[in-house]
């Protein structure tokens, strides 16, 4: 296998891009997520309040848009980790879904530094509640991030 790559030299696959897109789904109308969230197109919830509306190309933009934004805080805190691209895929899948400071304290980062990335990989799966509750989607969205992570995809 390649050797790992330091971070600043990895960016999002289009594959992982997409895969983001279908895990989240488009909603063209501002809804909550659930645990208080108003979210709208492909996962954005920044500036989002309720009623808002959105069209598909602009929800795509803005998934891009997002995606960089999630981008830069990983490149932050991994800055030292470096990652094979699959690795970096997953790590930024699931920072778009439980936010960049959530990733960056998480032991998947923590495993990371201490060279266990089989470890940090399997970690994903600690990632599966919501409002205090498992959720089966969010159970099914982290078992592929783990495989992504590992390149078992």
């Amino acid at each position: 296998m390649m050797d790992r790559k330091p971070i600043a030299a990895l960016a999002l696959s289009a594959v992982a891009l997409i895969g983001i897109a279908v895990h989240e789904g488009y909603r063209g109308t501002a809804y909550d997520d659930g645990v208080g969230v108003q979210t709208i197109g492909f996962g954005s919830t920044k500036g989002v309040q309720a009623g808002d509306r959105i069209t598909v190309e602009r929800a795509l933009i803005r998934l891009a848009d997002d995606v960089t934004e999630h981008e830069r805080g990983l490149r932050r805190c991994l800055s030292d980790v470096p990652l094979h691209q699959h690795e970096w895929d997953a790590a930024v899948q699931l920072a778009f879904n439980i936010g960049v400071s959530a990733f960056c304290n998480s032991t998947i980062v923590k495993r990371w530094r201490d060279g266990d990335y089989a470890g940090g990989c399997e970690a994903f799966l600690m990632w599966v509640k919501a409002g205090g509750r498992v959720l089966p989607g969010l159970v099914k969205r982290r078992q592929h991030e783990r495989k992504v992570c590992l390149n078992e995809q």
